[in-house]
């Protein structure tokens, strides 16, 4: 069934992210939004974790970067959460499952479903169409964009958070679990903006700082005319160079727009930034896409 997604690697090198329809099915989509439902079931937050998230930037470096939580998820599978959504107390003032975020950032190593998808025979099959040759997972998250709730993020390209030498080795794998819209939240894109390298990284702050992380550098203002949307039907799959520049808008939609997705490096002759928030650890180095 491989042999049924011909994949143009021109498109995909001229634009920076390259769309594939229809690469996964209803039914794998179905097993992981289950799956989910079962973490949530069973989830526990301790209140000192309730870490709203956020893109924008202060609330990254207050939310983000004063918890522990969100700089040691790396090799966990931890609960991220929409603003507002708590009260002073930490108490939810909506059921928690409508109130979670994303959740991040090791599915891939600990989720027996997740990792099943991660490493599916589809997925290393088009690493190896892509010429990836010795690609590595760094990190997944499940993404859920709640009804109404769901934020915006902010412009951003995947290497400022997961920086690289050389750049052009972080490949973003990203899963519509449903539909995503422009109603409900699907990404935008600016075509052809991941050949000017990265404006911005977000590194580890020195210890002793107020702050786990810090940025480095800015985010130009990019005007609204240059992206493009991305809708994509359930089950379709969006490739995404790190150094593309995408978002998405606040889903003010009736429905949901939940997304698995996960982060591969090309780990030949490539050196990870030690400055990066995720760090691979002794109980988990990054494990290799191809079984």
């Amino acid at each position: 069934e491989e042999s049924s997604h011909p994949i143009s690697l021109f498109q995909f090198h001229e634009d920076g992210f390259l769309v594939l329809e229809r690469f996964f099915s209803a039914e794998e989509c179905d097993s992981m939004r289950n799956q989910i439902q079962g973490i949530i079931a069973e989830m526990e937050v301790p209140p000192h974790c309730r870490t709203e998230f956020s893109t924008k930037e202060e609330e990254q470096l207050q939310a983000q970067g004063s918890s522990d939580y969100f700089l040691t998820s790396g090799d966990k599978i931890r609960f991220f959460f929409e603003k507002g959504v708590l009260d002073e107390r930490g108490n939810f003032l909506i059921p928690k499952e409508k109130s979670i975020s994303k959740i991040g950032h090791a599915l891939h190593a600990y989720d027996p479903v997740f990792k099943q998808i991660t490493h599916s025979s589809k997925v290393q099959e088009l690493g190896r169409k892509l010429g990836l040759e010795r690609p590595v997972v760094v990190q997944s998250m499940y993404i859920f964009k709640q009804p109404g709730i769901g934020g915006e993020v902010t412009p951003h390209q995947d290497a400022t958070f997961l920086h690289t030498e050389p750049l052009g080795r972080i490949l973003g794998f990203w899963i519509a679990l449903e539909d995503a819209t422009q109603e409900n939240g699907c990404l935008w894109f600016i075509p052809g903006s991941h050949t000017s390298g990265i404006t911005r990284r977000m590194v580890r702050a020195a210890s002793g700082a107020s702050t786990c992380v810090e940025f480095v550098g800015s985010e130009p203002a990019y005007a609204d005319s240059q992206f493009v949307p991305l809708p994509i039907s359930k089950g379709g799959l969006i490739l995404i160079h790190g150094e593309v520049v995408h978002k998405s808008e606040l889903n003010s939609s009736e429905s949901s727009r939940h997304a698995f997705t996960f982060h591969v490096m090309e780990a030949k002759d490539t050196s990870w930034s030690k400055e990066n928030w995720l760090q691979p650890t002794p109980e988990l180095p990054f494990p290799p896409l191809y079984t």
